[in-house]
């Protein structure tokens, strides 16, 4: 294609484009111009139409004002329609429908707030007063219901509590009831008056105020009232039993059931192991409704303690003027003596109870000093009258013998037991120095005289008859009297030995040594007596007759002493 060519087609196209563009020039004034128009009568429209637009508005916010004031007039009318509607439900009472009559009530209240709040209203002065006095009667339904309900829970409760209660087997007895029983069977009611108290207090109690607790929940008055009331025939039922035994009248073997009794209530284990029943009832029976109670327990607490104090006491004086006439013939350990030791070994289990007591009764010093004091006191009452027993002997040496097996059994049981540390080395040395001195004492009263048989005192003579001791004829020991002391040596020696083989000496080390003791005194003095005078007699007529016992044979019928032999047992 040539160069002209190409140049006039693009005149061309030059040429429409300029054309296109003049012709949207065009419109585009035209539609300005339109458009001018356009606004110029729509702010006339719009001038024209805002009187218009400002009554639209008013009479729509008229209108919902109108809303306003028809609704408001609505909830007035309803307020003072209120107490008409729920008049005939207060009336009837709460039973039937307990959640519809709290509704109604809490109706009223409202009413009553509104009215109180909007005094201007006509008429609000007699609805006020009537929505009043309506709920002043709903109130006392209410209350009235309240109190029934509280008093049914009030009797279940104490019923079930009294029943679990006889259902393990608690009875109320009186002082009389007790005293009328046979020890064994209130031993027996006393033991399990200390497994019920642990039972009701720690468990059925326990689970009782939890219980009220959680129906009470933020009404502490009221429930520690009401938890009051369901325990308290229980409590009493309990603690009467208590009272009972510490009124009934004292005797020493109670005093182990009425320390066991104390502590129960005080619980004496370590600190921070448990609480105690009393601490227990402390904290379950808290508030002023419980405060009897408290009061009772506490006040049984001190009553057993006092009871135990006081009985503790009355064993002191009792052992000391024990007048049992129980006949001992064998001078052994009297059943006074090992019923006072056995008792003060049992004591002893109840240390730490003991020394409580004595420091909440006690009249200053230590726990510990008072109850040796007390141990001390008793064993000097047993001694006391061990002294007077020993008085029925009219064989002093037997009396001896009876002083001696009984202070050493004391001396024995004390250095075995717990009482050592409590009594003190001191008491068990003044005692054992006092078992030796009746020791001495029935050598000295049993075997004084028979010694006298084997001194050369009184056997010469300056009479014919006489042998001298070598063999001649001068004589200065009188055959005769050599005889005589022979025979009453013999005669002597049986009589103690048949009484003596009688006797007792429970001990076997306190018995073989007081053998000894009398066998290092005689059989020495013997032996000299025999060689010294027996060739004397070897050559007169049946020299068998008098010198009838070797030293062996003395030797072997002195082991057979304070054997405690039934009388009329053949002599070996």
């Amino acid at each position: 294609m040539g160069a002209p060519l190409v140049m006039e087609i693009l005149t061309e196209r030059a040429h429409f484009m300029r054309e296109s563009l003049n012709k949207n020039r065009t419109i585009t004034d035209g539609m300005v111009s339109i458009l001018g128009s356009f606004d110029h009568r729509l702010s006339a429209l719009e001038t024209a139409m805002r009187p218009t637009q400002v009554r639209t508005h008013a009479i729509r916010k008229a209108h919902e004002n109108i809303d306003k004031t028809l609704k408001a007039a609505e909830v007035i009318l309803a307020q003072f329609d209120i107490s008409r509607q729920v008049e005939a439900k207060i009336i009837k009472g709460p039973r039937e429908d307990l959640e519809s009559y709290l509704a109604a009530v809490d109706q009223l209240r409202n009413n009553v707030e509104f009215f109180s709040s909007n005094k201007s209203f006509k008429s609000s002065d007699g609805v006020l007063t009537n929505a009043n006095n309506l709920l002043a009667k709903a109130m006392l339904k209410l209350e009235e219901e309240f109190k029934q309900l509280l008093s049914t829970y009030r009797d279940t409760r104490a019923s079930v509590l009294e029943q679990s209660l006889r259902k393990l087997g608690v009875e109320k007895l009186t002082k009389d009831d007790v005293q009328k029983m046979q020890w064994e069977v209130l031993e027996g009611k006393i033991g399990n008056w200390i497994h019920f108290m642990r039972i009701a207090v720690k468990l059925l109690f326990a689970g009782e105020r939890k219980v009220c607790d959680q129906i009470f929940e933020d009404l502490d008055p009221l429930g520690n009232q009401c938890f009051a009331e369901v325990t308290m025939s229980s409590v009493i039922m309990l603690l009467s039993f208590g009272e009972a035994i510490a009124k009934s009248k004292r005797s020493p073997e109670k005093l182990f059931v009425l320390l066991d009794m104390y502590e129960t209530m005080r619980e004496l284990l370590p600190e921070g192991f448990i609480f105690s029943v009393l601490e227990i009832i402390e904290v379950i029976f808290g508030g002023k409704a419980s405060a009897e109670m408290r009061e009772a327990a506490l006040s049984l607490t001190k009553r057993l303690a006092q009871t135990a104090q006081d009985t503790f006491g009355d064993f002191e004086e009792a052992v000391e003027k024990d007048a049992t006439k129980t006949s001992i013939l064998d001078g052994t350990v009297h059943p006074l003596t090992s019923y006072v030791i056995n008792y003060v070994k049992f004591l002893f289990d109840y240390q730490s109870t003991l020394k409580q007591l004595f420091q909440e009764n006690g009249n200053g010093g230590s726990s510990n000093s008072q109850l040796a004091v007390a141990t001390k006191r008793i064993m000097s009452a047993l001694q006391t009258n061990l002294d007077g027993k020993s008085k029925q002997y009219k064989d002093p040496a037997l009396t001896h013998l009876f002083i001696m097996n009984n202070i050493h059994y004391m001396v024995r049981s004390v250095r075995r037991s717990e009482a050592k540390d409590l009594l003190g080395d001191e008491w068990v040395q003044i005692h054992r120095r006092i078992v030796q001195q009746h020791a001495n004492h029935y050598r000295r009263n049993a075997w004084g005289k028979i010694l006298q048989c084997l001194t050369v005192q009184g056997l010469s003579s300056s009479g014919s008859g006489g042998l001298s001791t070598d063999g001649g004829t001068s004589s200065s020991v009188s055959r005769a009297l050599l005889k005589e002391r022979f025979k009453a040596f013999n005669m002597q020696f049986e009589e103690l030995h048949q009484r003596q083989t009688q006797w007792t000496v429970p001990d076997n080390e306190l018995r073989e040594s007081l053998r000894l003791a009398v066998a290092e005194v005689l059989l020495p003095a013997y032996r000299q007596f025999l060689k010294r005078f027996g060739s004397l007699l070897d050559n007169g007529k049946n020299p068998q007759k008098y010198i009838k016992y070797t030293p062996e044979d003395l030797d072997r019928m002195l082991s057979e002493f304070f054997e405690g032999k039934p009388r009329g047992d053949p002599r070996r």
